[in-house]
């Protein structure tokens, strides 16, 4: 059976979006200076990226121009299938690169149709509502948390009334940069 890791960015004090919802708290190329290359070894585990309407629209805007100069990467996130959860997207074009497949239809059902299907892994990376359906169906097997070190006080708290979870830590880095990965796995009780 396929895994569903779930991959993030937030701040020491839990948030994944900032006061105005925004995430340029994360866009420091001193930050993944060094995890991009942790990165790009994980890609090749992965075979499916999902992502909600609103990251879809964050990471069109940047990634399918992105070259492996700028982000090491660039080719291997842009090359690997990708699907998108929207009810008012009907198209999900990906710049010179293949086009996103759109999902309209119930996002929980298909991941638990997704994950039952022979492939590699698929990684969610953002989309806080998505991922919070997912917790609660329990359809994360991981959880790829990157720490930044910041605390911005306000904003959207990724386990936003959430009930307890216990965790398993897996693996954990410190990079240079001060970012912090944490590889955790929901305990089963």
């Amino acid at each position: 059976m396929r895994k569903l890791i779930f991959q993030e960015w937030l701040s020491i004090d839990g948030l994944a979006a900032d006061a105005n919802g925004g995430v340029s708290f994360l866009e420091s190329t001193t930050l993944n200076k060094y995890s991009d290359l942790d990165q790009l070894k994980f890609l090749d585990g992965i075979d499916t990226i999902l992502l909600g309407a609103k990251t879809y629209q964050l990471f069109v805007e940047f990634w399918p121009e992105a070259t492996n100069d700028q982000e090491v990467i660039a080719d291997r996130l842009n090359t690997i299938p990708k699907v998108i959860f929207s009810k008012s997207l009907v198209r999900a074009p990906w710049g010179k690169w293949p086009p996103a497949k759109v999902i309209s239809t119930d996002a929980v059902e298909a991941v638990k149709r997704m994950k039952q299907e022979l492939g590699q892994d698929m990684v969610l990376w953002g989309s806080i509502s998505l991922a919070q359906s997912f917790m609660k169906e329990n359809l994360i097997d991981e959880y790829h948390l990157r720490i930044c070190p910041l605390v911005l006080g306000a904003g959207r708290p990724l386990f936003e009334n959430a009930d307890r979870m216990d965790f398993e830590l897996t693996e954990s880095r410190i990079y240079e940069s001060g970012l912090i990965f944490l590889n955790c796995r929901k305990k089963i009780s």
